[in-house]
């Protein structure tokens, strides 16, 4: 099924719940709900985790590894979206995630714990492309706003719920039941998806004739842009330690990460092209800034202000809560795309200086929450707006590359600017994790006011 032709639309658009869209949308929002529940969970346990695997080095890297496996899935998914349809990329993708979800509650080291987050953001790479690619084709050109925010709104239940149910259970029974725990709900949620997958077929879609539509070429650059993303991590994760060989690893990853770069974002996406190239930059930008400073919240507010794992997930809840309405805003459409990017990003900065407050001494760490609401509420505005942006710049032969596109620079942004955040941590010193936070806190804000400088770059030539 593709989009309805303009002459074949009725008067008043179809709504995202009619006949037509219906059983896609319940099967997009099912799997959505699934992986919220996971990410809102994962982030308040995480300190849990990395105490009882001793893993507190790792911090950091166990999140950019579910991040750079995403990465790297993301590009393959985005291919075989093209090539031959949505709806196998995208079971697969809830297997593996789900795979993931088993095998990081079983780990009994930190490394079988990184392998089994690696596995979900396989799943997780595979889920999100292929999601992306089955809203652009089958949803109207008016219809995809309210489709890409009600993706947002599937975040409501589990952001309200997520962190105090993790919580409660990390707290009762132990992290690794968080894990066990969301396994079950994939049951039904495939059972829903499997009608609703049978639409989607990549048979009628014109096939990409660029150089990111060739898989051999494609895989080889995802592979050198995870690679290099890994390795640049790791390298600047030792600079404090073995100076030298960390060096060379360092120079390494960025050498293999600019030349995947390249050729998995469109064509001057590193100079900051109008239009397209700098949307799916803007991706990135939003991500590092805003997951760069919350993967640090939990820990902060347990280690800094002694709060509770549920407690210190409140803050988790605030931002995502905060996304849903940001998300719902962009979709009534007030004023131009870049303009809402622009407002987004700046809502996104003005919240991480403010949350610096809470690891403050003699200020309450519940200072969190009402900033974290107001970042979340800037990322639903403006990167929403860019996926929708993104999609309306592309053809669509190129609607899976770019989809793979944007979620490289998704992951991307968001792996980088954990993975080092962990590194500022480990060279700072566990016992002094305020001063890590607010350093960590310092360098996202200047990623979101870069973000909001170039916002206006993202408008089309011409």
């Amino acid at each position: 099924m593709t989009a309805p032709k303009a002459l074949d639309a009725p008067d008043r658009p179809a709504g995202i719940l009619s006949p037509r869209y219906r059983t896609a949308t319940l099967g997009i929002l099912l799997v959505v709900t699934l992986v919220a529940f996971e990410g809102m969970s994962v982030g308040v346990v995480m300190p849990a985790v990395a105490e009882e695997l001793d893993a507190l080095d790792l911090y950091g890297i166990s999140f950019s590894a579910f991040l750079i496996a995403s990465l790297f899935m993301n590009v393959v998914a985005g291919l075989w979206s093209d090539r031959r349809g949505y709806p196998v990329p995208f079971l697969a993708g809830v297997v593996l995630f789900v795979a993931g979800m088993a095998l990081a509650g079983a780990a009994t080291s930190a490394v079988l714990f990184l392998v089994a987050r690696a596995v979900q953001g396989l799943g997780a790479g595979a889920t999100i492309v292929a999601l992306y690619v089955m809203i652009a084709r089958v949803y109207a050109v008016e219809a995809r706003p309210k489709a890409f925010a009600a993706v947002s709104a599937a975040w409501v239940v589990p952001a309200m719920v997520g962190p105090a149910v993790a919580g409660f259970v990390g707290d009762q029974w132990g992290w690794r039941y968080v894990f066990f725990g969301i396994i079950p709900l994939v049951v039904p949620a495939l059972a829903m998806l499997v009608p609703a997958l049978r639409i989607g077929s990549g048979a009628d879609a014109e096939q990409g004739s660029g150089p990111r539509s060739r898989p051999v070429a494609m895989t080889l650059a995802a592979t050198s842009t995870a690679g290099g993303a890994g390795l640049l991590l790791h390298g600047v994760d030792r600079l404090h330690t073995h100076t030298g060989t960390a060096a060379v690893e360092t120079a390494a990853g960025v050498a293999l990460l600019l030349y995947g770069l390249v050729r998995l974002l469109p064509p001057g996406a590193l100079r900051f092209v109008r239009g397209l190239p700098t949307t799916v930059i803007m991706r990135g930008l939003f991500s590092a800034a805003f997951f760069g400073v919350n993967a640090f919240i939990p820990l902060a507010l347990q280690e800094v202000k002694s709060f509770g794992t549920a407690d210190a997930g409140i803050a988790l809840t605030a931002g995502a809560l905060g996304w849903s309405a940001g998300s719902y805003l962009q979709s009534r459409r007030t004023g131009e795309a870049h303009q809402r990017i622009r407002m987004g990003a700046a809502c996104v900065m003005v919240a991480i200086l403010l949350c610096v407050l809470s690891v403050l001494p003699g200020v309450s760490g519940w200072v969190a929450a009402p900033a974290w609401m107001v970042a979340g509420l800037g990322m639903g505005f403006g990167m929403t707006t860019v996926s929708v942006t993104a999609m309306h710049q592309s053809p669509v032969s190129e609607q899976g590359a770019n989809s793979a596109a944007l979620s490289v620079s998704d992951q991307l942004g968001s792996a980088l600017a954990i993975g080092i955040g962990g590194a500022l941590v480990n060279v700072i010193g566990h016992a002094r994790i305020d001063t890590g936070f607010v350093i960590i806190s310092g360098l996202m804000a200047a990623v979101a006011l870069s973000a909001t400088l170039l916002a206006g770059r993202t408008r089309s030539a011409g």
